[in-house]
């Protein structure tokens, strides 16, 4: 999306900047839409130039002689309804172009915007609430190109304009001049309206994206929220943001509202101003009345092109509000760099992380010269206190986000130098949260590849699932509910776990991905990924002493530094911290 100038610039320049960035996406839609728009607009005035003939040919001659020739009234007729089929013919190009125009630009930018949503790394998103990100992806893009829809009007009556003008001037120069005094007064009002306007349209765009955060965020955390008893403190979080957007919005309105009624009677001013001085000069013989009507008639035509040229003007502060927005989402900077390399499709992968270090904020790393190998088919545990830096390192693996320093190489290939969705086809990651969509078990665990039902089957086994999926109603069809509402902790968990094993991953990383489900069945899940006969390589985030057993190493992280590693047993006997930090799990549970 073209960025509008970062210098300070005029609403009525950066306006006709955000028209030109559609003329050129859609030159040859706009071109259809400005012919028929024209079409209309030369038709319109030709009605007045028929008026006028009418007048000196039909209606003066009836009544000065009583009576009127029957080819002058068929001429009056036929001009009339001529000019009448053209010019439907100019409205409906003109609004089926400008609705098309309108409504492609509008797609092209959600799915650009929606593109960068997913090109970004975690780390951006981290920045910026959900509900802001939906704004940008609906509110801004509709409001950037809210002036399209008068666009071709307001340019073929240009042309309108352009003929009115020329005809008035052909009939009385000095009436001609008098009705175009109107253009400096509605010049001058817009721009009050747009420096009125535009600070409101941008706090108004703003407060919408708080707004869907706000909203959002009550949504997903209902849960939270009901058996807390906060239902009405989230009711007047939200009430607060959206009486300030109304009140911003109604203040925006009232300016609106006094700006369309002057814009729309100034021309209606100078009309009887036209008739006044024209009565005037038919007296003293200067001109001659149907030049008077058709002056009159044409300046009223005039007053339709200034009201759109004011309807177009009107949506730009709105609209530079909008596009501002989405440019920004569209130039956000971070976004993964790839490269050519691709990785053995063939057996267990190797895991090398060289002298890891990573910070969300500068200057406080959360991983500080993390340094491990993990040979194929085997795993390996990290285990630590919460805030250690677990599952940053996982996302780390599965490239969610980059290091500052050091690498981390898959069959030695480093992670930057893979091509787009290599590293996918390769490693898998169940999170610690089990996000399933409102769809059918099968849905959920292939997410619309095509993968057989038998392979479907096998993954769930794999996961302890296929118990509770063939009992449900109606299997894999069986639909889950938004989040898999319908569906326990530990059953989520599982579903999430099959999704990951239905791939075959090489390597398999577990960020606490089976702590709801009960520590037998989390045992033989377990005993399942390290004995298949696909085996793949396993790095497991976990805590208790069961499942830490099963790896073949274990990583001991404090204060997101490797505090000891090696096998599970060596680490109780050796190191009193680790040993109290897997016990503490089993103690709590033997206490209760």
């Amino acid at each position: 999306m073209t960025q509008l100038s970062g210098r300070p610039t005029s609403t009525l320049g950066d306006g006709f900047a955000v028209l030109g960035v559609a003329i050129r996406r859609e030159p040859w839609i706009f071109t259809v839409a400005t012919i028929g728009s024209a079409l209309f607009g030369a038709l319109t005035v030709a009605d007045a130039w028929v008026l006028g003939w009418s007048t000196e040919h039909a209606v003066i001659p009836a009544f000065r002689d009583g009576e009127i020739r029957p080819s002058i009234l068929w001429a009056v007729v036929g001009l009339f309804v001529g000019v009448a089929i053209l010019r439907a013919v100019g409205i409906v190009a003109r609004r089926l172009g400008a609705g098309l125009m309108q409504y492609r630009l509008q797609a092209r930018d959600r799915r650009a915007v929606t593109r960068q949503y997913l090109r970004l790394p975690m780390e951006w998103h981290q920045q910026h609430p959900t509900g802001e990100l939906l704004s940008n992806a609906n509110a801004d893009v509709e409001a950037a190109w809210s002036p399209i829809a008068p666009l071709p009007m307001a340019v073929g009556t240009v042309v309108m304009m352009l003929i009115s003008i020329g005809q008035m001037f052909a009939a009385d120069v000095v009436l001609a001049l008098i009705g175009l005094l109107v253009f400096p007064l509605v010049i001058g009002t817009t721009v009050l309206y747009q420096n009125a306007s535009s600070p409101l349209m941008t706090r108004a765009q703003s407060l919408r994206g708080r707004l869907s955060a706000i909203a959002h965020e009550s949504f997903e955390g209902a849960q939270v929220v009901k058996t807390l008893g906060r239902e009405g403190d989230e009711t007047d979080r939200f009430a607060a943001v959206a009486h300030e957007l109304r009140d911003v919005n109604v203040r925006a309105g009232r300016i609106r509202a006094a700006f369309d009624p002057v814009i729309a009677a100034v021309p209606s001013l100078g009309v009887l101003v036209v008739l006044a001085v024209g009565v005037w000069r038919v007296e003293s013989g200067h001109t001659a009345p149907g030049d008077v009507v058709t002056i009159s008639y044409l300046l009223t035509i005039v007053a339709m092109p200034i009201r759109s040229i004011g309807w177009l003007l009107g949506e730009f502060p709105r609209s530079v509000v909008g596009f501002r927005r989405v440019s920004r989402v569209l130039a956000a900077t971070g976004e993964m760099q790839y490269g050519g390399a691709h990785l053995d499709a063939r057996g267990p992968a190797t895991l090398q992380v060289d002298r890891l270090t990573y910070a969300y904020d500068a200057g406080t790393p959360v991983l500080a010269d993390i340094d491990f190998a993990l040979a194929p088919g085997r795993s390996v545990a990290l285990v630590g206190a919460t805030a250690s830096g677990k599952s940053t390192l996982t996302n780390l693996i599965t490239r969610l986000v980059d290091p500052d320093e050091g690498a981390i190489r898959v069959d030695g290939v480093d992670l930057r130098e893979l091509s787009a969705g290599e590293l996918a086809r390769s490693v898998a990651v169940v999170p610690q949260t089990a996000f399933l969509f409102d769809d059918t078990v099968r849905g959920n665990v292939t997410l619309g590849a095509d993968i057989p039902d038998a392979d479907v089957w096998a993954a769930l086994r794999t996961a302890q699932a296929d118990g509770f999926v063939a009992a449900l109603p109606h299997g894999l069809d069986a639909r889950l509910g938004e989040r898999g509402t319908s569906l326990s902790g530990g059953q989520r968990q599982r579903i999430a776990l099959a999704r990951a094993l239905v791939r075959q991953p090489r390597l398999l990383v577990l960020d606490d991905a089976t702590s709801a489900v009960d520590p037998e069945v989390e045992a033989r899940i377990l005993g399942a990924l390290r004995d298949g006969a696909e085996a793949a390589t396993l790095v497991v985030v976990a805590y208790r002493k069961a499942t830490i057993a099963l790896a073949d190493e274990v990583l001991h992280l404090a204060d997101g530094r490797i505090a000891d590693r090696g096998p599970h047993t060596d680490l109780l006997a050796r190191s009193a911290a680790y040993a109290d930090l897997v016990n503490a799990y089993e103690t709590l549970e033997e206490d209760a």
